[in-house]
Formats: structure tokens, sequence, C-alpha cells
């Protein structure tokens, strides 16, 4: 138990230390910042003894909920024995193993398992390797990337690069380098102001009609299976990403699935490119890999691509990456025992139910006068707010709309996370359905509070 002199100094070094990452520090420095001290299943407790419904996972890694046993004891299992053995020039128990199971659980085709650390670390292996590749079989002229408009990929630079939220990146330009940029499917901001789906997937079309003229040029294509996560929850129409595959096929291009926010269980599968059966070149895992413990993500490719790393000392096609804590015997132990509570617990099989109560509980958003669209892919929605609903204008900056909604709902016991005008949901996985019926219903509340102030 903390006394009130060390939770009073805690809050002022927390300030005076601590840079907080996508924060505006003026609003950091001007309100109380809560710091977390505890957490059990879905609940987090602060240092005052608060409790909160973790309603954005910890920012989308917790899947089986907060100090479960089973994770805590693989870890410490782990710790006993050895805390981390390079895998350069070397191997682990642990990083063998989740290797295995990693190919095992992912779509067919991938063979091969690169380790890093963070989602972005995934993003950067993913073009480095797509870049070597074409260079090592011949085709040097294949250079350059496609990626969509309102995609995500991580603040790495060439994350950022085959990135575009304009938000995050704007500042860095000269940073970048040059990517190509086709529209997504925002069927709610649709830019060629079609219906879906009376649009029979238009936006594809105009895909098609660019891979025509650079397809000779074209590397690979990234894009976040079904639904763009950080770029405002944009669901995909059914069929879309499919016709993405096919196109990288037809056009002999890589496709690179980036599940860092989609995988281990979020759209109701253990990866979203399962909904459509969808197999990529390149998929990329981080985030929930580990159940939301430590620091892990994984670069999953074709043998295909794996054979053109292959050659004498002389021909240099080694890939020539790595990470100090690449392979991390703890960090795999935790991702093992991760995914084997997805068996034990039936997380998917139990998810099934949740995700309709979810949806019909999302319902009435809509009739709020402030909420354009609400989007759901299973665990994950996007709740846009505008600030004219016929026009779907948007909120500015400096109304700070979402900011003041989230604020609303700490007050009411729950964590929420905007990404600019899109209030977000995601709880773990194993969250029950009464508070699940609780995170909703703060949300909407929320939402209605701060908004009627705006009519």
């Amino acid at each position: 138990m903390l006394s009130t002199e060390e939770k009073k100094q805690l809050k002022v070094d927390n300030k005076k230390y601590i840079w907080p990452p996508f924060t505006r520090i003026e609003d950091y420095f001007n309100e109380e910042q809560l710091i977390i001290e505890e957490g059990e299943g879905c609940s987090l407790r602060d240092i005052d003894g608060n409790s909160y419904i973790d309603g954005i996972s910890s920012l989308w890694v917790n899947i089986h909920g907060h100090n479960r046993e089973e994770i805590n004891r693989a870890m410490i299992d782990q710790i006993e024995k050895i805390s981390h053995a390079s895998l350069f020039g070397q191997s682990n128990i642990p990083a063998i193993k989740l290797a295995r199971k990693l190919v095992e659980i992912s779509p067919e085709g991938l063979d091969k398992v690169f380790y890093s650390d963070t989602g972005a670390t995934a993003v950067e292996i993913a073009l480095k390797i797509a870049f070597q590749y074409w260079q090592q079989i011949g085709a040097k002229n294949k250079t350059k990337f496609i990626s969509l408009k309102n995609g995500y990929h991580g603040d790495t630079i060439g994350a950022m690069s085959v990135g575009d939220i304009n938000l995050y990146n704007k500042i860095y330009q000269p940073l970048l380098f040059p990517t190509i940029k086709v529209e997504s499917p925002y069927c709610y901001r649709c830019p060629f102001r079609r219906l879906w789906p009376e649009c029979d997937l238009y936006c594809i079309d105009q895909m098609e009609e660019l891979m025509q003229k650079e397809s000779y040029y074209i590397a690979a294509l990234i894009i976040e299976p079904m639904i763009q996560a950080a770029g405002g929850m944009i669901v995909f129409p059914q069929g879309y990403l499919t016709r993405v595959r096919e196109l990288c096929t037809e056009y002999n291009i890589l496709m690179i699935a980036d599940e860092i926010a989609t995988g281990w269980g979020r759209t109701g599968k253990i990866f979203a490119c399962e909904h459509e059966e969808v197999r990529p070149d390149i998929m990329l895992l981080a985030k929930g890999i580990t159940g939301g413990y430590l620091p892990l993500a994984a670069t999953l490719t074709s043998q295909k691509i794996f054979d053109a790393f292959l050659g004498k000392d002389e021909e240099q096609k080694t890939f020539y990456h790595g990470h100090t804590y690449t392979g991390n015997p703890i960090a795999c132990s935790a991702a093992l025992a991760s995914i084997d509570l997805f068996e034990k617990d039936k997380t998917l099989e139990n998810l099934q139910k949740k995700i309709i109560l979810l949806k019909e509980k999302l319902r009435p958003f809509s009739e709020l006068s402030h909420v354009g669209e609400v989007r759901q892919a299973g665990f994950m929605v996007g709740i846009e707010l505008v600030k004219d609903k016929q026009s779907k204008e948007s909120f500015s900056l400096k109304d700070n709309i979402e900011h003041k909604v989230i604020l609303k709902a700490r007050e009411k016991g729950v964590i929420l996370r905007p990404l600019r005008n899109v209030i977000v949901i995601m709880p773990p996985l194993n969250i029950s359905q009464k508070d699940l019926r609780e995170l909703v219903e703060v949300t909407y509340q929320s939402i209605k509070e701060v908004t009627a102030r705006e009519n």
C-alpha cells in the first residue's frame, strides 16, 4: 500500500520526467493523470484505488485479461532457466517452439518466422525483405510499394512511408521515401461518391488500373486485412480483401498482410485473413502475440521468399537485419502460454456471443445527433463523431471533442482512447458480458453528455 506522500511524489515525478506518446503535452500537464498500479481480468486500478474497465485492452494488446496465472507462470519458469539468449548464430527453446506454433496456426504457405520486438519493426523487416527478394531474383526494377490511404503501419521511417495518417506523418515527409497510395474502401466517406454495394467495389477497379500501369516497378502491397485500425476503424466491404489478393497474384506483386492490430482474435477469428481465406506472401504479427505481457513481433514469409536469400558467401544474399532482443525466450514463453489459452478458455468460441451482444448494444449510438457512423469488425469498434450529421462535417482539432469524451468516460470508470474523431472500443476478448454491457453503456452516455453541449 502506497502512502499519501508516495502517491503525491509519483504524480509529481510522472509529469516531471515522463514524455508521453501521442499526447498533447499541455493536456498532460493541465489534467490529472492516471497512474496504474494493478490489473486483474479486464479491470485496472490506479494508485488512488479507483477501478476502471480496460476498454482498449491497454492499447489493443491484452487478450486474456490482466494478471493471468498461466502466462505469469510461463514467464517465471523461463526466467528461472534463462532470461535472454541471443538469436545471432544460435537459438533458444521457446523461440523454436513458438516459430513452429506460428507456422501451424497461420494461413497456409507461411513457413518462416523472423522475430523482432514491435509492430513497426515487423513492418520494416517486411519492406526490406520484399525489396531484397526482387533484387536477388533478378527483378531489380521492382522497388516501389503500394499502400492504402488512411492506413497506419507504425512510426519508424519505413512504416510511416507506407502509412497515410497526415496528422502523424506530415512533419516527417522530408525523411520518408515515396510510395504509391490508393484509395481505401472508406465507404462512409467514399472519395468516389459511390455507395456500397451498388458501387461493386469501384475502388478496386482503380487499384487494378494502377497495377496495370505500374506492376513492373511494384515490389509489394501492404494492407491491414479487413479493417484499417488506427486510420479510424474503417471496415472493408465483403470481398475487398479477396480481390486485393487476386490482383497481387495477377500482377506479380507480393502481398503483405499487416495483422498487428487485427490478429489474435480481434475480428472473431485468430487472424483477419481467415475471413476470406486469403493467403498473404508475408504476414506481420505483434501487439496481442504475448497476450499483452511483453514486446514481441514476428514477420512470417513463404519458403519461396526465404529461398531467395540462400547463396554462396560471395553472392552476399544474407538478410542483414536483426535486433538485440530478437526471439527473447521470456517473451516467446509468454506468447506460447497465450496461444495455449485460446484452446483452454475456448476464447474464439466464447467470443462469438459477445460479438453479437456488442453489435446489439451499439445500435442506439446511430441515433445520437453527433454520431456519423458506427463500425464494427468482431471486437474492434470505431464510433465516428461528426459536427453535422447531414454534411458529415468533422469536429475540428480545436473542438477536442474526442478528448472530452474519454475524460467523461474515465469519470464513469472506463478507459477509452480516441483516433481523432473516432472513439474506439476494443476490450480484452475474455471480458464478461456484464462488463461489456457497462463498457458500451458508459461510452454511450459519455458521448451523449459531451456532444449535447454542441447542439
